[in-house]
């Protein structure tokens, strides 16, 4: 199994979620182990989609460098990594990528606009090869070995429209189309009206999330999924955990998980060579994870 990229340059202009200006993104092919790297237009300066590059947590997961920052990648990263990409340039004007719908299905067509093309270098990816848990009171996020991943994952919200949901998702790039990429960011009225007066989120509306307000869904076309909310956790995750730098294979597992554990659980998968191991995916070894990229 090779490495891959895209075929071609694509474009695609989108609103910031904090800013609420248009941000510019731009997708370019790069060749063989370069992995994902972003680049700053306004600043002139790149890094990659890593742990280390990994900054902040709070709202959502931001990369950079001493020079500049790029916040809210989970949901590009999520469509990069279920289509099996592993080298692809990301070029931004502004510090933050795009929110789109609130979901990952506008990077998804993007990607399919640009197609997907194989590289002569064979893909590596990471096995988990013991169980790995970050763990606050009774939050938890857990990676375990397996040849077929899957990510579980549950929420609790006393909001009685979230309440508690719980779903498996089985990873490919079709299902990830399918079950997962049209799932959009939620939120709570009281809580967006609140960062609006920080001068955030300026650039959120009913347009890029699911908003809450009570007991009742604002939005008027209502979810895409009865289980929306614990669908989007997963699109979240699948990119947060895509920052190990290659693809994963192993099962994740969580209940009320955040960007910040899901950083921490990449941080400690790493941090014990017994964990994990890099194989490079030739001939004789694809055969038990190609299902994972189909």
């Amino acid at each position: 199994m090779k490495q891959r990229t895209i075929g071609k340059r694509v474009e695609g202009v989108g609103i910031g979620l904090h800013k609420g200006e248009p941000i510019k993104l731009i997708l370019e092919p790069l060749e063989a182990d370069s992995g994902v790297v972003f680049y700053r237009s306004d600043m002139a300066t790149s890094f990659k989609a890593e742990p280390s590059s990994v900054l902040n947590t709070q709202m959502a997961t931001v990369i950079g460098n001493e020079k500049a920052t790029v916040s809210t990648i989970e949901h590009l990263m999520s469509a990069i990594n279920s289509y099996g990409i592993d080298n692809i340039r990301v070029i931004l004007d502004a510090n933050e990528v795009p929110v789109m719908d609130g979901s990952a299905i506008s990077f998804c067509m993007m990607l399919d606009e640009a197609g997907i093309v194989e590289l002569e270098a064979d893909k590596k990816v990471i096995v988990v090869k013991r169980e790995v848990e970050v763990r606050e009171g009774d939050k938890y996020v857990k990676l375990t070995p397996s040849t077929n991943p899957k990510f579980n994952y549950t929420i609790k919200f006393e909001n009685p429209v979230i309440g508690l949901q719980s779903y498996t998702f089985e990873f490919s790039k079709e299902n990830f189309i399918n079950q997962i990429a049209r799932a959009r960011t939620f939120g709570f009225l009281k809580d967006v009206q609140k960062l609006n007066s920080m001068g955030l989120a300026l650039g959120g509306s009913l347009d890029n999330a699911v908003v809450i307000d009570g007991g009742k869904i604002l939005n008027p076309e209502g979810l895409r999924f009865e289980n929306e909310f614990v669908r989007h956790k997963i699109l979240d995750a699948i990119g947060d955990i895509s920052l190990l730098g290659a693809p994963m294979i192993g099962d994740y597992e969580a209940f009320a998980g955040s960007h910040d554990l899901n950083h921490k659980l990449t941080v400690a998968l790493l941090s014990d060579e017994k964990n994990y191991e890099i194989i490079t995916l030739s001939e004789a070894t694809q055969k038990e994870y190609e299902k994972a990229f189909a």
